[in-house]
């Protein structure tokens, strides 16, 4: 299939990469121009086990190409993945000053059907507000879908958890956005949850926030455990032998951060109750 990656910072990258690993032909574009005229050098921005070389091979076979404007990367492709950044604002609200500059840009460019995917982590509704943005300012004719397909990358291990994920959400309105979903997904063999676009975009906060409250509730174990004189180490592996709850995420620390964790859930909730 063509696709198209707008945005090339982690999620974007990676994404890219590993779609033209499963045989796909991929084009990346970034509004950063300095960080595409790098890539196409092969200079890769970020570090990430095994993404260099899967770049240096996908773009010396043509399968992964990088280009400057949005116009040259919309036209040839089918799908379209938003990865484009969303930090928060001073009040913790997300900025989507950028998805909505890649929607008019979306906009403007196509003229064919387009299946138009959210990747970037984004408040509930969003998709509503993506769809109705393309539709006011499309100057063709022409249909599109959007989708969601939230990511669930780990820093240092973001390959592999692509490419072997515990699941992957889609959530989709039509078929034939379903179905292009998972054609595109297929290689794969992964199990598949499909929900609805703010079913996806809520699985994608609701499992942010239960990995935090799991460190969160190890964390005040831990504290009862150092009044106690007990080993926090040897609790959490007591508890996370129960197969209801297992032991990941039960590493105690000094807590939990990261906009992904923090800044997302203000928005969310106001874009609900909105």
């Amino acid at each position: 299939m063509k696709i198209t990656i707008i945005g090339t910072g982690y999620v974007g990258l990676v994404t890219g990469a590993c779609f033209a690993e499963l045989g796909n032909t991929v084009i990346c574009t970034d509004n950063d121009k300095r960080k595409i005229r790098a890539l196409q050098r092969g200079d890769i921005p970020i570090y990430e086990p095994r993404l260099k070389g899967i770049v240096k091979k996908y773009r010396l076979k043509k399968r992964l190409i990088f280009v400057e404007t949005i116009e040259e990367a919309i036209k040839p492709a089918e799908v379209i993945f938003i990865c484009v950044g969303t930090p928060p604002r001073q009040n913790g609200e997300a900025d989507l000053t950028n998805i909505e500059k890649v929607c008019h840009e979306i906009a403007r460019h196509m003229h064919s059907y387009k299946l138009i995917v959210e990747k970037s982590t984004v408040p509930v509704k969003t998709g509503e507000w993506v769809k109705d943005t393309i539709r006011f300012f499309k100057k063709k004719r022409v249909k599109f879908d959007i989708a969601c397909n939230p990511e669930f990358l780990r820093e240092g291990s973001a390959i592999n958890d692509f490419m072997h994920p515990d699941r992957i959400v889609i959530g989709v309105e039509t078929e034939k956005a379903k179905r292009l979903m998972l054609k595109l997904y297929k290689p794969l063999n992964a199990p598949m949850s499909i929900t609805s676009i703010k079913g996806a975009e809520i699985v994608k906060h609701a499992a942010n926030a239960f990995l935090a409250t799991k460190i969160s509730f190890i964390n005040a174990i831990s504290n009862i455990c150092e009044v106690a004189g007990a080993g926090v180490v040897e609790v959490a592996k007591g508890i996370g032998m129960d197969k209801r709850i297992n032991e990941n995420f039960f590493n105690a620390g000094i807590g939990f951060g990261g906009s992904c964790s923090l800044k997302m859930y203000r928005s969310s909730f106001i874009s609900v109750r909105n």
